[in-house]
């Protein structure tokens, strides 16, 4: 063996077999069930808990979506309504802190990226460029990194992909709100069988110093919504 096959046959395997970044997002694709099982929806209902152990508190969650980029979120906890939407255009949230108020600049953008109804087969067109950074272990699994740039140039989003399932396990990126900016993590576990595709049921989040779980009970597709339920309210 000549000294340069000696050293190609000495590098590591999982170096060897580090995917490219296309490979990981097609593999993802697949796993979650493949483009043509989610194109056959064009509409999702979601309904679930939300849980803040920090504070001991409780609610309930309700997610509307709506192809191509139509959202609604409303989040109940002890009495008080968080709602944020998308209508294709414009993006807004109501809370009992900062009122009605629309969003802009790059909250406005991490909005309708969060409202694509097919995100996870857009992320190409969400996103401008895609880097392999490296592996990481989560709990027990090994994930694959990937680095997603944003198109208004803050920090690249990055994304855990199961190495064995391709199952995205968590998510970290920027988070713009009317505090500034903070890190938001995201912690996808407990995906289940919806209809054909696969759903993660349990989502731990961290924004800033606040942590919560939130858990689905039911997810219903190819519901009848209208698109003034996405709409900005009227001011009160």
């Amino acid at each position: 063996m000549t000294p340069a096959g000696a050293q190609a046959a000495a590098k590591p395997a999982t170096e060897a077999a580090t995917p490219t970044a296309d490979q990981i997002l097609d593999r993802y694709v697949k796993a979650i069930g493949g483009r043509e099982a989610w194109q056959k929806f064009t509409s999702r209902v979601t309904m679930g808990t939300i849980e803040v152990p920090f504070m001991n508190l409780s609610g309930t969650v309700l997610i509307h979506e709506k192809a191509p980029d139509r959202l609604l979120a409303a989040v109940i906890i002890n009495g008080a309504s968080f709602r944020q939407g998308f209508d294709g255009t414009l993006g807004w949230t109501d809370d009992p802190q900062d009122g009605l108020r629309e969003q802009s600049g790059a909250e406005l953008a991490e909005a309708r990226r969060d409202a694509d109804f097919y995100h996870p087969l857009d992320l190409r067109r969400l996103y401008t460029k895609f880097t392999v950074s490296g592996t990481e272990k989560i709990g027990d699994r090994d994930t694959f990194i990937l680095e997603a740039t944003v198109p208004e140039g803050n920090e690249p989003t990055k994304m855990y992909f199961d190495t064995q399932t391709g199952l995205l396990l968590r998510a970290i990126s920027q988070h713009h709100g009317t505090d500034g900016v903070t890190q938001f993590r995201e912690d996808f576990e407990d995906y289940r069988d919806v209809d054909g595709i696969k759903v993660p049921f349990t989502s731990r989040q961290t924004n800033g110093d606040t942590t919560y779980t939130m858990t689905i009970s039911e997810v219903h597709h190819n519901v009848e919504l209208d698109d003034s339920e996405f709409a900005k309210p009227a001011a009160q």
